[in-house]
């Protein structure tokens, strides 16, 4: 095979496969007060709009649950006590942020 057939077919296989267009969800997460504000997204740069984003305790209690809006952010009030925010995206394991990296 010459070079230019196997750089067409590679760049084909490159360009086609579904580990070319992965991309993985990311949340930011920013206190000020008792207001915490979570920006949620992917690594594409493509927003989360709609998706789900929970804050719970250390006992697995779910205390508050919202979906991301039309800025791909979600608010919370803070808890007292322990407790993480979680990113769902839905098709990829889901992301953490711990109150204490606030």
């Amino acid at each position: 095979m010459d070079v230019r057939k196997f750089l067409l077919v590679w760049s084909a296989v490159c360009l086609f496969s579904p580990a070319a267009h992965a991309h993985y969800p990311i949340i930011k997460c920013a206190s000020k007060a008792q207001i915490i504000t979570c920006d949620v997204g992917f690594s594409d740069g493509s927003k989360a709009i709609g998706k789900s984003v929970k804050l719970y305790n250390y006992d697995e209690n779910l205390l508050e649950h919202k979906k991301a809006d039309k800025f791909s952010r979600a608010v919370f009030t803070a808890p007292k006590g322990e407790f993480y925010i979680q990113f769902d995206s839905g098709h990829e394991f889901p992301v953490e942020v711990d109150y204490e990296e606030l």
